[in-house]
């Protein structure tokens, strides 16, 4: 079993779990990535990320939530890949490498997305009561 690090790390990338992990084993890189990654190799499950997360972003492999449980395979391929796939910038989709030509990137949950909210509905125009 090891860590995995979520959805709400991104964009915040506060760097707390880097401090006492005692492996080194959280790394990202400083300029594309929006979001931290464990590599699953390196993990000697110690839990000392956990609680050292202001976000709550980290969680083990078997208590991810079911919304998140793409960034599993998203921790362990960035060190595949050395990064080389970063989150997109909007958020929406987390690029993973093909395997085949049957495997799509992975599509992050409706609530996961960066969403611009509806604007409010229009009231109905209101017309004057004769008499008052």
């Amino acid at each position: 079993m090891t860590y995995v690090i979520t959805q709400p790390c991104i964009d915040v990338k506060d760097k707390s779990c880097v401090e006492v992990c005692p492996v080194d084993c959280i790394h990202h890189d400083e300029d594309d990535d929006r979001m931290l990654y464990i590599d699953p190799d390196e993990c000697i499950d110690c839990g000392a990320c956990e609680p050292a997360c202001p976000v709550t972003a980290i969680f083990t492999e078997d208590d991810v939530p079911d919304n998140w449980k793409e960034y599993t395979a998203l921790n362990a391929q960035w060190y595949k890949d050395k990064g080389r796939h970063p989150v997109y910038a909007g958020g929406a989709r987390i690029p993973l490498p093909a395997y085949g030509p049957a495997s799509p990137p992975v599509t992050l949950p409706v609530a996961a997305r960066t969403a611009t909210p509806a604007p409010p509905p229009l009231l109905p125009a209101l017309t004057p009561v004769a008499g008052k």
